[in-house]
């Protein structure tokens, strides 16, 4: 009889002190490395000046580019011609000129490169393969040539670092280039708006832009929903399961192909320069913003048809573990869709992304026994040693499991209560699931009187061996009948066999019978059954007086 289970075992709480301590000592450390810093900075020499900058924010191929730029929308010819190398320019009588072809170039096949691909120090780009004073921030397809865009690093009589574009580029340039193409603007019709700008552009620009974007996610939603349906009617007449690719998906997947397809569509439908430049950071934050957004998608799908898959195959432990991965990996690609956007725009995340570091390293201390209660609920699941409604030995105590969760695991014991067990702890313990079993052993002893003849006990023994490997019940796994003891009251005969049975109430039931069996065999055979007995002794009075004489 399985034996009830005298107590149980309490939930283990968060250990919040580790937290505690961990912030303590990170508080502590700071004002001792700022007492660090300041005796360094009274023995050690002081620092030299701060590099000077440039006025026209010519410090960095990025700012330069993005400087220049900005010029050109203003139609600033002066400040333009500044970006421009200045050795170049004092050799032409009209830098107008050179500033028109230029920007005609750009307008007609100019592929700048993304801010984040150019380079942010003075120094440039050292490991692109060109000389230390040059980078390389685009090209100009034009005329069928193609036209590296160049920058030049140059000092002025101040030591101040500044760069311009490169006067090969410049040379490079056709001559005379015209503007007889077809912008967006006249392909939609939109050049009654003549000149009139809207935050530094024409507004027939930037109206046509927005249709062309309209136009071409339009085509491309209703494209794929075509090709979606297909696949989605096709897909299980063919394979017999419905298609695994949910509908949601497609709106982000249109958004992410549009985004990777519109900088060259700009550049072949003719839009100016400045206004792609000025797309291109939102094109590349709409692009990330959609990828997650697809990720986010088919995480749901993939982690949804585990979760159902686990469901139908009745491994309900399983469901909590996955739910819990679905939001941690939701929650991963957010934050690295947030970092990468806020980097897209800008924002230096070193500072950021150090304090979430130390935060989840103090996270980390304070909630050990949490992450170790996670990571023992995931070799449970993991290594399946129980299931939800296996009957298990776990320790000094057993029951059948109602519930594996995330922090922990419940078992029902014999005397109906509920025992809960860290999965940390659980996954550590020797765990004998009896469910598992593929067959039931049948061990029993019968004891017969010393009264019986060994010839009779022999003859038992060696039918009773034929009687169990031809019973019903019984398998051809093992079958033992053998004359295990002599005592002085009984001979002892051992019965060992397997039965086949599907749970342990079925088990007992068999064993009930066979046991009957093998009673009803015995009684045929001149023996008896022994019973615990005691012999006692009684003797006459005459008796103690003859050995009293």
């Amino acid at each position: 009889m399985p034996t009830v289970p005298k107590s149980v075992f309490r939930p283990i709480v968060f250990i919040k002190s580790c937290l505690v301590i961990v912030l303590a000592v990170l508080s502590l450390a700071v004002p001792v490395a700022g007492l660090a810093n300041t005796a360094l900075t009274d023995t050690a020499p002081k620092s030299e000046t701060p590099t000077p900058q440039d006025s026209f924010g010519r410090d960095t191929p990025r700012s330069t580019m993005q400087n220049f730029v900005k010029a050109l929308s203003d139609k600033d010819v002066e400040l333009t011609s500044k970006y421009l190398d200045s050795d170049f320019l004092k050799k032409q009588k009209t830098p107008d000129t050179v500033i028109h072809d230029l920007k005609l170039a750009l307008d007609k096949g100019g592929r700048l490169q993304p801010d984040l691909s150019i380079s942010d120090k003075s120094e440039g780009d050292l490991a692109d393969r060109l000389p230390s004073n040059l980078e390389k921030v685009g090209t100009i397809d034009v005329d069928n040539d193609k036209i590296d865009l160049l920058l030049i690093r140059k000092t002025d009589k101040d030591n101040v670092v500044y760069w311009q574009i490169y006067k090969d580029t410049l040379t490079k340039l056709p001559k005379n280039l015209t503007e007889n193409r077809t912008t967006l603007a006249d392909a939609f019709g939109l050049d009654f708006f003549g000149d009139s700008q809207l935050l530094g552009h024409k507004i027939s620009d930037v109206v046509s832009l927005i249709i062309l974007i309209a136009i071409g996610l339009s085509l491309l939603w209703g494209g794929l929903w075509v090709v979606w349906g297909v696949f989605a009617f096709l897909y299980p007449k063919v394979r017999g399961k419905p298609f695994g690719i949910p509908s949601k998906a497609l709106l982000p997947l249109a958004v992410v192909i549009l985004a990777s397809m519109l900088p060259e569509m700009m550049v072949q439908m003719a839009v100016p320069v400045t206004l792609r430049s000025a797309v291109t950071r939102g094109i590349e934050v709409v692009a990330w913003l959609a990828t997650a957004w697809l990720a986010l998608r088919v995480i749901d799908a993939v982690f949804m048809r585990a979760e159902e898959n686990s469901r139908k195959h009745r491994r309900l432990e399983q469901v909590s573990i996955l739910n819990l991965f679905r939001k941690v990996a939701k929650a991963f690609m957010l934050i690295l869709a947030i970092i990468i956007i806020f980097g897209n725009l800008g924002f230096d995340l070193t500072t950021g992304i150090a304090a979430l570091g130390v935060g989840g390293l103090a996270l980390a201390f304070g909630a050990q026994k949490t992450i170790e209660n996670l990571i023992g609920s995931v070799m449970v699941v993991a290594d399946r040693p129980v299931r939800v409604g296996d009957y298990c030995r776990f320790g000094t105590m057993e029951g059948t499991v109602i519930d594996i969760g995330i922090r922990s695991s419940r078992i029902r014991t014999l005397s109906r209560t509920i025992v809960t067990v860290p999965n940390g702890e659980f996954s550590a313990m020797q765990i004998e699931n009896y469910d598992a079993r593929d067959m039931f052993y049948f061990y029993h002893f019968l004891y017969l009187k010393r009264t019986a003849n060994p010839d009779e006990i022999g003859r038992l023994i060696n039918d009773l061996q034929l009687f169990l490997e031809n019973h019903v019940y019984v398998n051809n796994e093992w079958t033992l009948v053998r004359l295990s003891e002599l005592r002085q009251d009984a001979f002892v005969i051992e019965m060992r066999c397997y039965l086949n049975a599907s749970d342990v109430t079925v088990f007992w039931k068999k064993q009930s019978e066979l046991l009957i069996d093998v009673l009803n065999e015995v009684a045929r055979y001149d023996v008896e059954h022994a019973l615990p007995s005691q012999e006692i002794k009684i003797k006459k009075e005459d008796e103690f007086d003859e050995l009293a004489t």
